[in-house]
């Protein structure tokens, strides 16, 4: 018997930026076992090979139900974005649930001393990236009858409310996370176009090998001596936030 939470999700498409890896794989397969028999996935990140992997992962474990539609996309690039919802296949135009992942962190500097490529990329991606995407995707769920009907789910931080030393550009990143997302919710009241975020605290992904440039070692040090969260943690998250009824 089909679970209320697949029932919600039957025939829906949903768009994961981000979907390479960590939080943003693990949603893709959350979904995907949770409604294998109709539901139609667009994976996008700047890794495409990966991306391809996934789409074959989910094929081999849940079937032919969920259709996968792998896209290598920058969602920095506001030209790549308006591209890339233009040229969708007719058949994955009609969004459902946007899930805004895409993220990353950058050095482990402090004022005055941060890098401005580690500036730049932090702000582009987390929060620029971010609301190219919601703005891209906005349309779509206001078309629809009664005012317009859509998910939004924001992957955040609690470092948007919780700021550490050495990571003040990323938790200024994940502050503006926070407020974009409940100013949307503010602005969209009227409608049912529901926008949520899922603040996670540490989670044990390549987030902190990306910040250590590559250095594993120092990226494996981050996690010692506690019991971090894991990308399938956060995956059942956002999949219980679409599940609760506003």
């Amino acid at each position: 018997m089909a679970t209320a939470m697949a029932k919600r999700l039957e025939g829906k498409t949903i768009l994961i930026t981000g979907a390479s890896s960590g939080i943003g794989r693990s949603t893709a397969m959350e979904f995907a076992r949770t409604s294998p028999k109709s539901l139609k996935l667009i994976l996008t990140a700047r890794r495409h090979d990966a991306l391809k992997a996934i789409a074959e992962d989910i094929k081999k474990e849940v079937g032919e139900g969920v259709k996968v539609l792998p896209v290598k996309l920058d969602v920095s690039k506001s030209n790549e974005v308006k591209e890339f919802v233009e040229n969708l296949p007719s058949d994955f135009k009609d969004i459902d649930v946007l899930v805004n992942n895409a993220g990353l962190v950058k050095g482990k500097d402090r004022a005055p001393d941060i890098k401005e490529d580690d500036l730049d990329i932090m702000f582009s991606t987390n929060v620029i990236g971010l609301i190219n995407m919601t703005q891209a995707i906005l349309p779509i769920f206001k078309k629809r009858a009664d005012g317009g009907k859509g998910d939004i789910i924001n992957i955040g931080s609690i470092a948007g409310r919780d700021p550490y030393p050495e990571g003040s550009v990323y938790c200024a990143t994940k502050a503006a996370v926070s407020s974009f997302t409940d100013a949307m919710r503010r602005e969209l009241i009227d409608t049912r176009i529901r926008v949520m975020e899922v603040a996670p605290g540490q989670v044990e992904t390549e987030f902190s090998i990306v910040r250590f440039y590559g250095d594993k070692a120092k990226a494996d040090a981050v996690y010692k001596g506690c019991e971090p969260l894991t990308p399938d943690d956060i995956a059942e998250a956002a999949a219980t936030v679409m599940h609760k009824k506003t």
